[in-house]
């Protein structure tokens, strides 16, 4: 899962957008950036939050900037060492393959960020918030709280890839009100574009991105694709 290897898989299974979205740590995001230069695929920064409440919650950004500044929120709020026996390692790489260093931080960890702090944060970054795998019997806010808070204002809902957005509406049929995704949530190479979302946009970037999840000015996520 080095990022020239996700990249080329991307682009070979014809995904046009992918998010890197690592566990609590954006350090290898700027590497995969530098392996699409050039590539018909855009990358948007990301990261999977681990709040306090142990909920996953998606961070996308327009730039490394915004997600930078959530970075060091996280740091700030993360505790522990990883045990790479328990866990294995956690290298940097580069985007020619290269390890770069170990990330030691647990990153496994949940945060002592609450969900509603954290959702915060994303939006005074200009980011987008998401749902993780609502679906999901752990470390999904359903899972964890027992309902979507009302108050904590997501941008959509990620529905995991074994059920898909169709199964997602017949699950959740009390969640009509907003707008669900899905995606491969790949940790593997060969997970890469076995699910994704269809997106009527103008183009691949992350404002258009944005205004389909809003359904605005004729952008839209195409649920029955």
């Amino acid at each position: 899962m080095h990022p020239s290897a996700v990249v080329d898989e991307a682009v070979s299974q014809g995904v046009d957008v992918i998010a890197i979205c690592d566990h609590n740590s954006s350090e290898n995001v700027p590497y995969v950036l530098k392996a699409a230069r050039g590539k018909p695929i855009v990358v948007i920064p990301g990261m999977e939050v681990t709040t306090r409440e142990e909920v996953h919650v998606i961070a996308l950004f327009e730039d490394t900037a915004s997600l930078s500044a959530l970075q060091e929120y996280v740091y700030a709020n993360l505790s522990g060492l990883n045990d790479e026996k328990a866990f294995g390692l956690q290298p940097i790489v580069n985007e020619i393959g290269e390890v770069e260093g170990f990330n030691e931080r647990l990153l496994i960890g949940a945060t002592g960020i609450s969900l509603e702090d954290l959702v915060s944060r994303i939006h005074e970054q200009s980011g987008l918030a998401i749902a993780a795998h609502i679906d999901r019997p752990s470390f999904s806010v359903i899972s964890q709280l027992g309902f979507l808070p009302e108050h904590v204002p997501f941008d959509a809902l990620e529905i995991s890839s074994r059920l898909g957005i169709r199964g997602g509406r017949e699950k959740f049929p009390e969640l009509a009100h907003n707008t669900f995704i899905t995606s491969s949530d790949a940790h593997f190479i060969k997970d890469i574009g076995t699910r994704f979302t269809a997106i009527f946009m103008e183009e691949a970037r992350f404002s258009e991105i944005r205004l389909a999840l809003k359904g605005r000015d004729g952008r839209f996520v195409v649920e029955d694709a």
